[in-house]
């Protein structure tokens, strides 16, 4: 497209910029089940105003333009879309999946003797959620999908061991883990090579059509806290897609601001940073309140938003329900709240230091974008990987291992869901600590194993013990661990010994 050529009535137009960028470029399809009202929200600024700049109006817009281009581009060099094939693949995936969970449940109710004129009823289905549930997933992403059982399936003897090894009967599933003691319990296995997140919901009912309704309370009815904690990632999912006024820019946002998270370092919940539920809402809540802006004009705003958010003041979607406050024991660094009720706060693991590396990239993001309008501007510098042997020079290195790569999967998921008690220790003893998020392997050990190194202040690594605190977190993590333990040692290395 010539800039030179477009009128003036397009360039108005180009706040959708949605409109004007082919669909298959981002591999997003529209959603027509909106209950929106612009009229809730307060009205976007002029952009000049926004973006802080004045001037010709008709530069600015092919200018947002041009940098929302930027962005998309950005979007295939990474590989943030999959192929129609990869995409294929995974709905095959879940068309499988549903398919055996339908057999399954016949096979509990005979099982469990249900009477005949139930038996034809019996039904489950499988919701999916995260990032595949929002559309925002790449080709490497694993799938989070609930299964849903009805009454007589328990999770103890029908989920986690006659579907287990009915799954595990399956050619097209291999590296099957019960993970029985997380917040929410689940099966993690591949299907055909794509991970697949398998928690259970078990529901009050018989019969469950395929595609429930998670807001209906005839199916809420009296369920337990285990089930309630399951659905809450498909209700959080499908309220956030009804709350946002368009559901395309809001998808490109979030695949920006989760590229941004990963690449500096402050992606992954179980190490003290966002999960994918706390970014979507804070990319919903900033397309909440600027409903026509463009992709570029609202990847500004998230950053110059929270840069200066002023937490512990939670972020919360509006969606016309005057809410109660639910208080928590837990201490909230940035308390996010989940848009569907009981309007409890997205679960959160950050600490002090996770805070402050998250607040300092936030701060770093707004002062790069707001210079987005001018020539010399790079959305390149905004996802740099963030500089670990550059800015730390001493390292803790967590080395895991097991004897075998299915053991290795169950010992890494129970100590990744400890780390935590980790990062808090090692900040009382050292004021600070910067968990890289990234698994790297040592390949010249000789059992298969997984690898961290996290950032440590250079002053007192020198007084710490860090054999007492490798004897202390191994205590903590033997208590919740059912399976063959696998071997753990904490060291301190240089910067010029990382990977």
């Amino acid at each position: 497209m010539e800039f030179g050529h477009i009128e003036r009535q397009q360039l108005v137009d180009l706040r959708h910029v949605n409109t004007y960028l082919p669909r298959w470029s981002i591999g997003l399809r529209p959603n027509s089940n909106l209950d929106y009202q612009v009229g809730h929200f307060n009205p976007l600024p002029p952009l000049d105003g926004v973006l802080g700049f004045g001037g010709n109006p008709d530069g600015i817009l092919r200018m947002e333009m041009e940098r929302s281009m930027s962005l998309f581009q950005i979007m295939g060099d990474e590989g943030l879309v999959p192929s129609l094939e990869e995409e294929m693949k995974r709905r095959n995936a879940i068309h499988k999946l549903k398919k055996i969970v339908r057999e399954w449940v016949q096979t509990v109710a005979y099982h469990h003797v249900l009477p005949k004129r139930y038996l034809r009823f019996a039904s489950g289905t499988i919701l999916t959620y995260g990032s595949y549930g929002l559309e925002v997933h790449n080709s490497e992403s694993d799938i989070d999908a609930l299964c849903v059982g009805p009454c007589f399936a328990t999770i103890e003897e029908d989920f986690f061991i006659v579907l287990r090894n009915i799954l595990a009967s399956r050619p097209e599933v291999s590296d099957i883990h019960c993970v029985k003691g997380a917040k929410v319990p689940l099966m993690r296995f591949k299907f055909d090579g794509i991970s697949i997140d398998l928690p259970y919901a078990r529901l009050k009912v018989i019969s469950i059509p395929e595609d429930v309704d998670v807001f209906n309370p005839f199916f809420l009815k009296n369920i337990d806290d285990k089930s309630w904690k399951s659905l809450s990632g498909v209700r959080a999912n499908r309220r956030i897609l009804q709350l946002v006024p368009n559901v395309e820019i809001f998808q490109a946002v979030l695949r920006c601001v989760k590229l941004w998270a990963k690449k500096r370092g402050v992606y992954g919940n179980l190490l003290g940073f966002f999960g994918g539920v706390h970014l979507a809402v804070l990319s919903a809540f900033i397309c909440q309140r600027h409903p026509t802006a463009s992709l570029s004009a609202l990847f500004f705003i998230f950053f110059k938003t929270f840069a200066f958010w002023p937490w512990p003041t939670p972020v919360v979607l509006q969606d016309g329900v005057a809410w109660p406050f639910i208080p928590t024991d837990k201490v909230l660094w940035m308390p996010i709240q989940l848009p569907c009720s009981p309007y409890q706060f997205c679960h959160s693991n950050i600490v002090r230091s996770t805070f402050f590396k998250i607040k300092s990239e936030f701060m770093r993001g707004h002062m790069l974008t707001k210079d987005m309008l001018r020539p010399e501007f790079d959305w390149n510098i905004l996802f740099e990987p963030f500089p670990y042997p550059r800015k730390y020079e001493k390292f803790v290195k967590i080395f895991l291992s097991a004897s075998d790569k299915d053991e290795l999967g169950d010992w890494v998921g129970c100590v990744k869901s400890r780390f935590r008690c980790l990062i808090i220790k090692l900040e009382e003893l050292l004021g600070f600590c910067d968990p890289n998020p990234t698994e790297y392997a040592d390949v010249d050990a000789s059992e298969p194993n997984v690898v961290f190194y996290w950032g440590l202040p250079p002053a007192m690594t020198d007084m710490i013990n860090i054999g007492h605190v490798e004897v202390e977190f191994l205590k903590s993590t033997n208590n919740v661990y059912q399976g063959p333990t696998g071997k753990l040692k904490l060291s301190i290395v240089q910067d010029d010994q990382l990977p």
